[in-house]
């Protein structure tokens, strides 16, 4: 991707609502509340034939520098200086305002060439703010509409002497090498001879967990850099951001998500669309890490989200962060382990690894646990070992009676992978009692070494050949 735009302007002039015009999906999050973005967040925006990187940013507000607000503000600086252009936004319907005018004269100062929307300009309630723009000394406005899709041909014209023009059968190609790398809504590849961890396809992970777990402290410390907002107050982090990361020559997508409480806490909407949002990373994701407070792990919430991204059938790891925090360590880690056999029984021998986020220790033993997981995630396993297995297992444990007639258990073969999903062909399924699932889950585990992912098994009732005959004498 070439060029690199960043949309910046006071808090709730209509950024985000232009950025998710741009890149054509509601990626961002979309409030009337003022100060919904708060990470900068960056998208692959299209606009006729200009393709280029754009980037949602906080709202700008004066504030100390080490209030929320002002950490805010640091990050949309540094968009500022990460592009190439920047489009300036301004709510026509307002008017300019001394917040306007004063970081007008602050982008003026950075050197990059500045495009000035006045957004919200549909009908005539937008003309006297259009007319004020002027004023602030970044050349003739441009009146669009982000909500309507109003004014993009004018922001095409000032963006065509910065962004390269792309041909369409380039961009076809490149769609198609992006739907490549897609997932389906099972979780296969699409193209799965694609290696994960490549720059074709980087391992997408989720990062998840409850408010204030540390996720965003985390994915700063392996990054390298403040690229996430952090800070003690709990629940920053609003929207799932992703950004690449190149972990020992592998390619790896992180997506910090926002922290998830009970669902009876979350009331106001803008967490119940962060919580949304955070779902979604989940889905899409490849291996979802789920960040447990040292201090306090293994909590009602901390093992519904693990029964959900059980259930979602991703590949996980249990990351215990702040680690640093844990006097006696020795007793925390078996508290640990007892946690683990009473309540994750369901995933059992999924790794769970200590670290500090804080201080940058157990990434590198995280992310061998990450690439683990992901390994196991993807076990195939032959039918014919999968039905010598069977047979062994009926021998020393058949199905029990019902009603005084067994359950025959025929024939079994894999049908997918990510997570492993088989089917055994057998009389009666509907019969078997869950306790007998379980026992064979449990012992495909442990037999083919798949620990701590979660394994699907369905029944499928084979056909009556003497269905539809007439009865004989």
């Amino acid at each position: 991707m070439g060029a690199t735009v960043a949309i910046i302007g006071r808090p709730n002039v209509g950024k985000s609502t232009l950025f998710n015009r741009l890149v054509g999906k509601r990626l961002a999050l979309v409030d009337d509340t003022p100060g919904v973005t708060r990470d900068r967040r960056p998208g692959e925006a299209r606009l006729g034939d200009l393709r280029f990187t754009v980037i949602d940013t906080a709202g700008l507000e004066d504030a100390e520098a080490t209030s929320l607000e002002g950490r805010m503000r640091a990050q949309t600086e540094e968009a500022i200086v990460e592009s190439d252009v920047v489009l300036f936004v301004i709510d026509a319907r307002a008017g300019v305002t001394p917040l306007d005018a004063y970081f007008a004269d602050v982008v003026r100062k950075s050197d990059k060439p500045v495009i000035l929307l006045a957004n919200k300009a549909e009908g005539r309630a937008g003309e006297g703010g259009l007319y004020e723009a002027f004023a602030l000394g970044l050349g003739e406005p441009v009146a669009i509409s982000a909500e309507h899709g109003e004014g993009l041909a004018g922001l095409y014209s000032a963006l065509l002497p910065f962004v390269e023009q792309v041909e369409e059968d380039e961009q076809a190609a490149a769609d198609e090498a992006r739907f490549a790398i897609e997932l389906d809504e099972d979780g296969q590849d699409l193209v799965p001879e694609i290696a994960a961890g490549t720059a074709e396809r980087p391992l997408r992970v989720a990062i998840v967990g409850r408010p204030n777990a540390g996720k965003s402290t985390l994915i700063n410390r392996m990054l390298g850099e403040e690229r996430m907002l952090t800070g003690p107050e709990a629940g920053i982090t609003r929207d799932s951001i992703s950004v690449d990361w190149l972990w020992r020559d592998r390619h790896v997508k992180l997506f910090d998500t926002a922290g998830i409480r009970r669902k009876a806490r979350v009331q106001e909407k803008l967490e119940k669309l962060s919580v949304a949002d955070a779902l979604r990373a989940i889905k899409f994701a490849e291996v979802v890490v789920v960040a447990l407070d040292a201090t306090n792990s293994f909590e009602k919430q901390d093992l519904q989200i693990i029964e959900l991204c059980a259930r979602e059938g991703r590949a996980l790891v249990i990351a215990i962060n702040k680690w640093d925090l844990i006097e006696d360590r020795e007793a925390a880690w078996q508290a640990i382990r007892d946690a683990q056999d009473r309540y994750l029984n369901q995933i059992r021998g999924v790794a769970i690894c200590t670290l500090s986020g804080l201080q940058g220790q157990g990434i590198d033993r995280l992310m061998e646990a990450v690439f683990g997981a992901y390994d196991v995630w993807n076990t195939r396993i032959s039918t014919a070992r999968l039905n010598r297995w069977l047979t062994g297992i009926l021998a020393h444990h058949p199905p029990p009676a019902v009603q005084g007639r067994r359950v025959k258990l025929r024939y079994m073969t894999q049908a997918k992978t990510r997570p492993p999903h088989f089917f055994v062909f057998c009389s009666r399924p509907e019969e078997l009692p869950e306790s007998y699932t379980r026992y064979l889950v449990n012992n495909l585990r442990e037999k083919f070494e798949m620990p701590g992912t979660p394994i699907r098994l369905s029944y499928r009732k084979g056909d009556n050949p003497f269905a539809g005959k007439a009865k004989q004498r």
